[in-house]
């Protein structure tokens, strides 16, 4: 039942007077005027004119059956509190010259608040709707007089939007602390948010073609992000994607052609292959509901790019998160190799994948454990070489799914030209480590 079809709700204090007129604008962040008398406040009807007032001021960028399922949650909660309920009426209205009291609302058990079916960290989503569209929670810092905010870690949390102040984020990675889902706090995710800008499109990239310690940028040569060229590798597919659903493999493994340096990954339909990898056409005889049910929001999916001689971006194209298990974007978070999952948000663009950095670390493993019995485990090295995507839904800490091998849809891609790579780095060894491996 919608607020408006609620039974008359007590009186908040606010003047009927006092009310407010529709300016001449209309649609989101067209705004309202105040009426004549004091400052803003609300109609005779307050519950419900808070309602159409704060939908009326919502930014652009956000659908408006989520901005007023939201707002409906919000004054829901603040019926009973008049001071806040005003509080926040004033503050957006004003564009924040109030400011006003903290308006807060319950901390749930993991932080978050669920509109819509979607969740998220709710100053977050608070700040979007009426200040920042395309925001995202490392960039959100509290004002100084505000008493209960998110950060604080209190009981109750501030959602005034004008109680934050927007912190720019780095280019490309953001975030440093452990969110593998908006407001689930799992140590080792990194936010990838849309509004980020991708670096320029021949951003030179190494040639690796041939062997040996001299190999690396000074030798190399620049190859265009967009030919399919591999610089004398001789390899027919840059990438293999192997499509799971648990620990189950499904369907043949897709090849990327070398020719086609961008490919897509979605839930349609084309079996005919080339630069396209379509997983609604794969059958599964021992999927599960959950498969199912997440196979249902894949829809465009994600692009991968071949850039230079190895470099990967990644673009997603989905409605819904992705998120990522990558060595490279471990070491550029700072975090343990394999022990962070990262968090794509729809319409991000980042590189997921560094051909230079993968063959470094390579070398390097190598040369340490040059000198152990064992020699360097070609599993590990192998893992260099590869990177995962689970589809729609997330892992760690916080989730039922503990690894990535439990989540209902996922992909692992192993990158041809790094795998080569390390087959020279192996070839390298001396004669009693190749009998160790």
């Amino acid at each position: 039942m919608s607020l408006s079809d609620a039974a008359p709700a007590p009186d908040l204090g606010f003047s009927p007077d006092s009310g407010f007129s529709p300016s001449s604008g209309s649609g989101p962040g067209s705004g309202f005027s105040p009426g004549p008398g004091s400052s803003p406040g609300l109609g005779s009807d307050p519950v419900h004119s808070a309602v159409h007032s704060l939908l009326r001021l919502c930014q652009p960028g956000e659908s408006e059956g989520f901005a007023r399922r939201a707002i409906e949650s919000l004054v829901r909660k603040l019926r009973e509190r008049r001071e806040e309920l005003d509080a926040l009426v004033t503050a957006v209205t004003t564009r924040g010259r109030q400011p006003g009291l903290c308006v807060t609302i319950q901390r749930t058990l993991d932080g978050r608040l669920q509109v819509a079916g979607r969740k998220g960290f709710p100053h977050v989503i608070y700040a979007r709707l009426w200040r920042w569209p395309d925001l995202h929670k490392n960039e959100l810092k509290h004002a100084t007089f505000c008493r209960f905010a998110f950060d604080l870690k209190y009981d109750s949390v501030c959602v005034n939007p004008y109680h934050y102040d927007r912190v720019p984020a780095p280019t490309g990675i953001t975030g440093t602390t452990s969110m593998i889902d908006p407001g689930v706090e799992v140590q080792g995710l990194i936010h990838m948010s849309p509004g980020q800008s991708p670096p320029p499109p021949h951003a030179p990239s190494p040639d690796y073609s041939s062997p040996g310690p001299e190999t690396g940028p000074e030798t190399g040569s620049e190859t265009g992000p967009h030919t399919g060229q591999q610089a004398n590798t001789g390899l027919d597919f840059w990438c293999s994607i192997s499509y799971l659903e648990q620990d189950v493999r499904v369907g043949e493994v897709f090849k990327a052609p070398a020719g086609f340096p961008i490919i897509t990954v979605d839930g349609y339909m084309d079996p005919s292959g080339g630069d396209r990898f379509c997983l609604g056409r794969l059958s599964n005889v021992q999927r599960t509901e959950a498969s199912h049910r997440a196979r249902l929001h894949i829809g465009r999916g994600l692009q991968l790019e071949h850039r230079g001689d190895g470099d990967v971006w990644m673009r997603c194209l989905s409605d819904h998160a992705l998120f990522v298990q990558s060595f490279y974007l471990d070491r550029e978070s700072g975090r343990t190799p394999g022990g962070a999952v990262h968090k794509i948000y729809p319409g991000a663009y980042i590189k997921v994948f560094d051909l230079r950095l993968c063959h470094r670390e390579m070398q390097r493993v190598s040369y340490r454990d040059q000198d152990h019995s064992s020699g360097p485990h070609v599993d590990a090295l192998r893992g260099l070489c590869v990177f995962r995507v689970s589809l729609v839904k997330g892992w760690g800490q916080q989730y039922p799914r503990r690894c990535i091998q439990d989540t209902p849809c996922w992909l692992e891609v192993h990158l041809h030209r790094a795998l080569q790579l390390l087959d020279q780095v192996l070839h390298a060894l001396s004669p009693r480590q190749h009998h160790d491996l």
